[in-house]
Parts: structure tokens; C-alpha cells; sequence
């Protein structure tokens, strides 16, 4: 039996796929839902989870190589929430596109994690390394 890390056995199957230079989105809870994208919703309520406690438990053994984010994000957020999630994934630096550009990667990501996050703009597609 699993104790630590991640024990959501969706989320695991999940990332056990991805592989060099594979791309997963962690989604904010408004986000679209995709026909054909393996999704795990793992929202709850209002921020439980959010995209950035995701990041948090997946850093441990996800290498992320780079990580996309759309640039309205910059100006729907403050300083504060840019720095979280500046942080969430340093030293990756976060490519910033337009929100129509970030949309075409997705459905190209192995899949998707829907988290309950209300941070506008916050959905971030990551890629291993």
C-alpha cells in the first residue's frame, strides 16, 4: 500500500505514461472538457486542490523541463499569485503565449489533471524533461 507521494492511482496511471519531452495540463477547475484527453478531475471545492498544491506533490519525482502558461495570466493576476506560481516551478522558467496558442498544446499532452483552482488563468501544461 502506498503512504506517501501521491496515492490517487488515476493521477499515477497518468503520469506513469509520460515519458521525455511529454506534456500533462494541470487545469484550473473551469477549464473545458476535452472528448478525447484522459482527464482526472480531483476537484472538491473552491481551491481543493489547486493547480499549484498539484505541482507541489508531483515535483518529487516529475522532472519538468519546461512549463506554458497563458500570458492573460499576468495581467488577471497579481503579484503575489504570479510569484506562487513562479515558484511552483522554479528553476523552470514559464513560457507565457496567448491564451488561443496555449489552447492548441493542448490536445497534444498525454492528459489531463482538473483541479477545483478559482486562480483565473492558472492552468499550466508542464513538460517532462
Amino acid at each position: 500500500m502506498l503512504q506517501r507521494g501521491i496515492l490517487n492511482p488515476e493521477i499515477l496511471g497518468l503520469i506513469g505514461r509520460v515519458r521525455h519531452t511529454n506534456t500533462l495540463v494541470i487545469a484550473d477547475r473551469g477549464f473545458p472538457f476535452w472528448p478525447r484527453m484522459e482527464t482526472v478531475d480531483i476537484s472538491l471545492v473552491d481551491d481543493v486542490p489547486t493547480v499549484r498544491q498539484v505541482l507541489a506533490a508531483l515535483r518529487d519525482g516529475f522532472s519538468i523541463g519546461a512549463a506554458y502558461m497563458a500570458e492573460e495570466f499576468l495581467t488577471e493576476n497579481d503579484e503575489s499569485v504570479r510569484e506562487a506560481f513562479r515558484q511552483s516551478l522554479a528553476p523552470v522558467e514559464i513560457v507565457f503565449e496567448p491564451h488561443v496558442e496555449f489552447k492548441k498544446r493542448v490536445p497534444q499532452a498525454v492528459g489531463l489533471i482538473r483541479t477545483a483552482d478559482t486562480t483565473q488563468y492558472g492552468n499550466v501544461i508542464i513538460e517532462s524533461a
